[in-house]
């Protein structure tokens, strides 16, 4: 028997509750390989997926946890044997499959990905798919050709926001951090960002088609009207990679203007069906961009049993940088 944090569903009521409980491996679901987690992390859908109402999940029981990383205990696929260490992020874990809040794990091997040299489990979910979307976001741009002028980071303080910053600075970048929270300053200072932009600056919108070229390129986890008004100061020829929808799915305010006129480029980022190949370019570009002390700066330690308080947390948008979850602890 081993740990995991179980969601339940009340039939009659229809109210759903969190909480860790003994399970057995003949709980586990089919599949091809058995993995000892080590650690996981907190997504916002992970808190979803724990919260009244149970969000993305569509069967109970269930075990969230959209990301984990440990060591193959047993394996029915040659790719994998006991002892190799793996990480795991997006293919739906988490929300249509049981995910990675238990000690252990049974999934498909094509969703895992062989843990890359020089970063280890823990490190891997301090990293996470705020990390690793964090990372294919830098890497759209790169493809894209990223102009002279700063690269805007919005959401700059959360997970995908943080380890942008630390990558994009890392590699020789100024990068202008948006946020909502003054008090997050100092922190984006010493992840490497050069400029902190109030998010009250970019929400308004505007009927001016263009505005003022400012950015040479952007890392959007907001959407709404500040997407809207960020297209509007983009440099000709430039690229937002879009990752996320905290503000909103629609962009308010938007023109077709910039993208005619300015060529400017937008890229959504999807980080749960990439491929294989691409998965394995990403992790290898974090395990060598991604500075490891920036890396542990971010990290907030936490145990199974604080999972059903973290998922309010973050829903609310209370958590900063990457919590961490020994599922051993």
């Amino acid at each position: 028997m081993f740990n995991a944090l179980v969601v339940e569903k009340d039939e009659e009521s229809g109210k759903t509750s969190a909480e860790v409980k003994q399970i057995g491996e003949e709980d586990l679901p089919h599949a091809d390989v058995t993995v000892a987690v080590e650690y996981s992390t907190v997504n916002y859908k992970d808190g979803l997926c724990i919260g009244p109402g149970g969000g993305l999940v569509r069967k109970y029981p269930h075990v969230p946890g959209i990301d984990f990383a440990g060591t193959v205990e047993s394996s029915d696929d040659d790719r994998y044997k006991p002892g190799d260490k793996v990480v795991l992020t997006g293919w739906r874990v988490g929300e249509a499959h049981w995910g990675g809040y238990s000690q252990k794990a049974r999934v498909k091997a094509d969703w895992l990905v062989p843990l890359p040299e020089g970063l280890d489990t823990r490190q891997a979910m301090a990293v996470g798919t705020a990390g690793f979307t964090a990372m294919l976001a830098v890497m759209a741009l790169e493809d894209q050709g990223l102009k002279t002028g700063p690269v805007l980071v919005t959401g700059a303080a959360g997970g995908v926001g943080s380890v942008a910053t630390a990558i994009l600075a890392n590699l020789g970048h100024e990068v202008a951090a948006v946020t909502g929270r003054p008090e997050q300053e100092e922190y984006l200072k010493a992840l490497g960002a050069s400029r902190i932009v109030p998010r009250e600056e970019l929400t308004e919108v505007t009927k001016k088609p263009l505005e003022q070229e400012t950015w040479g390129g952007c890392i959007d986890a907001v959407a709404g009207a500040m997407l809207g008004r960020v297209l509007k100061q983009m440099e000709y020829g430039s690229s937002v990679a879009a990752i996320g929808l905290a503000g909103g799915a629609a962009i308010e305010g938007a023109l077709i203007t910039p993208f005619i006129l300015r060529g400017v480029n937008l890229l959504g980022i999807d980080s749960v069906m990439q491929p294989y190949e691409n998965r394995v370019r990403a992790w290898e570009r974090i395990a060598k961009d991604l500075p490891m002390d920036k890396l542990e700066a971010m990290v907030q330690p936490a145990t199974l049993s604080d999972l059903p308080g973290l998922g309010k947390d973050i829903l609310k948008g209370q958590v900063k940088g990457r919590v961490v979850v020994d599922v051993n602890a």
